[in-house]
């Protein structure tokens, strides 16, 4: 199974940036989906997840201001940044249940 993330970028605090991240075979086949992130210098970290056992999760810094969504008929993932902040910079990992990751997303946030 391959992922393929896309979409991080340089973006203002308070800006929005949406993430895709697309698999090579139906998301159907998984039981958890989710992003990770990895700031420069700390270890990776949930940012979002849907899953069947727990429905939909996010991070405490996050909720409010992420959303995770699901697209079966394109077999991909998204996040939904809005709200930025600097302390959102990290690299960004799609997972399918922990055992598929994308190759990282780079999101950048300037104060």
């Amino acid at each position: 199974v391959q992922l393929q993330a896309s979409g991080g970028g340089l973006v203002q605090a308070g800006g929005s940036l949406r993430l895709s991240c697309a698999a090579s075979r139906s998301i159907f086949s998984f039981d958890v989906l989710g992003w990770y992130r990895q700031a420069p210098g700390k270890e990776r970290e949930l940012v979002a997840g849907i899953s069947l056992a727990a429905g939909t999760t996010y991070a405490d810094s996050v909720r409010g201001r992420f959303t995770i969504s699901s697209d079966s008929t394109r077999n991909m993932i998204h996040l939904q940044m809005n709200s930025l902040k600097p302390e959102d910079t990290g690299v960004y990992y799609c997972t399918m249940d922990y055992r598929y990751w994308g190759q990282g997303t780079l999101v950048t946030v300037s104060s």
